[in-house]
């Protein structure tokens, strides 16, 4: 008999959606095992139960199926989901030449740019998003007017959001014009819409967001809309940022 596994595990490991994004479909009600709602963390053998997502049949058996790990430049104007609602453009739209089925590692907003991982390897996915791990993330911050020190010492320090201090922060100014601040902005947390709202707690309005590094990977020249292959170097390296993430958990 084949060994069962949990169903956000399935979809993940077959490169359909990550767990967290299995976990939302399920409480909405779209996925059916075998005809019936599913439930989170209900078991299932990828070779024989029938799994739907919208009433359409999804093949879990990731057997044979080629691991694809990319960087991707997220151009504005595209949102970090596999489909949406409303009628706007996906990035699974710039990545429709690659044969398998592919989805975000985190998230971009929709009005930033830049650096977005994509996978179809569902463990990749968690350990590069899991809180934990800490992996520095590097933003170029268009910032309207000038800013001030006391600023700069706010964001580098933390703010407050959603009740909590963020962890320090790492701030440089690359440019000061008399209309805008250009910043460079390192964290190593993932919170919704963060460099945003760090900026709008000390008063600043962001006029343009693009993330230009997340661990060992660069942005570099790819151009807007492009994607490359994660280097071998840089899988090593991502793998081995979620290994420290996990002896710092002990």
């Amino acid at each position: 008999m084949a060994e069962k596994i949990r169903i956000q595990k399935a979809l993940s490991d077959a490169g359909i959606v990550s767990r967290r994004a299995a976990e939302r479909l399920i409480e909405q009600g779209r996925i059916k095992v075998n005809g019936r709602l599913c439930e989170i963390g209900q078991q299932v053998d990828p070779a024989r139960d029938a799994v739907m997502i919208d009433e359409k049949p999804v093949t879990l058996s990731a057997k044979g199926k080629k691991k694809w790990y990319i960087a991707l430049n997220k151009p504005r104007g595209y949102v970090t989901t596999l489909s949406d609602e409303f009628g706007r453009k996906c990035v699974t739209e710039l990545v429709s030449d690659i044969p398998d089925r592919i989805y975000p590692v985190g998230r971009l907003d929709r009005n930033s740019e830049g650096l977005l991982l994509m996978t179809n390897d569902g463990e990749f996915a968690n350990l590069v998003m899991h809180p934990r791990n800490r992996i520095e993330k590097t933003y170029r911050v268009t910032v309207s007017g000038g800013v001030s020190e006391d600023q700069l010492i706010s964001l580098s320090a933390g703010v407050e959001l959603d009740g909590s201090q963020t962890l320090p922060a790492i701030v440089n100014v690359v440019t000061r014009e008399e209309e805008r601040t250009v910043l460079l902005m390192t964290i190593t947390e993932g919170k919704n819409r963060q460099i945003r709202r760090m900026c709008e707690a000390v008063g600043l309005e962001v006029l343009r967001l693009k993330r230009v590094v997340e661990g060992p990977v660069r942005l570099g020249m790819l151009k807007p809309g492009a994607w490359r292959e994660l280097t071998s170097s840089e899988l090593k390296q991502l793998r081995a940022l979620g290994g420290a993430g996990k002896s710092r958990e002990r």
